[in-house]
């Protein structure tokens, strides 16, 4: 894993130091059965709380004040204070959430029901199930246009990005990707989504008006069996210009142009890579590694690994809390 000096990473932190690191980062551990919580300032852990039975996808609502917790054994999304860190509720997930996205105006979330084939609609302001839409088999990734006029959800077992109309909760198109997709994320003009396949070992771009893959980004790491390297979490840069790909059990992170479609670049993480949140500024990029109970902080312009952090039992989410 490549680190910058203490000396140069300590100049780095304080050149950034101030408003820019006015946040928090949250870390869901899995196995742990809590929460992790960084100081942005230094990116140190500053509180662990404890939380429901098997923490999964969590996200942060966009006024910065409820952290949202699919905690998936306990078939249920908890809502946390982000101030006191304090239970809020336990929302009507369905069974078995495992990944979650909320709409941009914070009205709605989505949770994908691995275990019932269902994404339930939960109303925000009432904290009620309005809606259980079928999709395919295991659903797990959820994403939300920018527009919030369209949700998407990933099927593992039947291969598909489903898409859904956010106003009559129907799917509108399924398009078949490649083997146990995982994750998906839109382009922050809403031109295309990425869906990354765990097992296949790729990422589709779909264009949004077609509705069909104009490209797939495939990875190959010298030294690394093309199976070890199985694409889950994705970012992409609010500019459109550059992605990056959690690869799972090859311990990287890919560094994808996102107007090329080429890989550039693969940074050595810690273990089985899974999630990835990008700081409020996009200064850096935080990875959840599960092996190695770490999250990995990059360097977003330089591409590079400046720090790993301890955290909990198999580090599996993370998000943070808007400035």
């Amino acid at each position: 894993m490549t680190r910058l000096p203490a000396a140069a990473l300590a100049a780095v932190l304080a050149g950034h130091a101030g408003p820019a690191f006015a946040y928090k980062i949250y870390v869901s551990n899995e196995r742990g059965n809590d929460i992790t919580v960084l100081d942005s300032s230094d990116f140190s852990v500053v509180e662990t709380f404890p939380v429901g039975q098997r923490p999964r996808g969590i996200a942060v609502s966009p006024d910065g004040k409820t952290l949202y917790v699919c905690a998936s054994d306990d078939d249920t999304i908890q809502a946390y204070d982000t101030t006191s860190h304090k239970l809020i509720a336990n929302l009507p997930s369905g069974p078995d959430p495992e990944l979650l996205a909320l709409s941009h105006d914070g009205s709605q979330l989505y949770a994908a029901n691995e275990d019932d084939n269902l994404v339930t609609v939960i109303d925000l302001a009432t904290n009620q199930r309005v809606e259980e839409i079928p999709v395919g088999v295991e659903p797990e990734g959820m994403a939300v246009s920018p527009d919030d006029k369209v949700i998407v959800n990933t099927s593992e077992t039947t291969n598909m990005a489903h898409f859904i109309d956010k106003e009559s909760h129907l799917i509108t198109d399924n398009v078949l990707v490649d083997s146990r997709p995982r994750f998906a994320e839109f382009k922050p003009d809403g031109s295309e989504v990425w869906v990354s396949a765990e097992i296949g070992g790729t990422v589709s771009v779909i264009d949004m008006a077609s509705k069909e893959i104009k490209h797939k980004i495939t990875f190959a790491i010298p030294g690394l069996r093309s199976e070890a390297i199985q694409p889950v979490g994705i970012r992409i840069t609010r500019d459109g210009k550059k992605a990056f790909v959690a690869l799972g059990p090859a311990n990287r992170v890919a560094v994808v142009d996102a107007t090329t479609y080429e890989v550039e670049d693969y940074l050595l993480v810690g273990q089985r890579v899974w999630q990835l949140a990008f700081s409020p500024d996009q200064k850096y990029l935080f990875s959840t590694n599960g092996i190695s109970n770490d999250i990995s902080v990059i360097d977003v312009d330089g591409d590079e690994v400046i720090k790993s952090v301890q955290v909990g039992r198999e580090p599996w989410g993370v998000a943070v809390t808007p400035q």
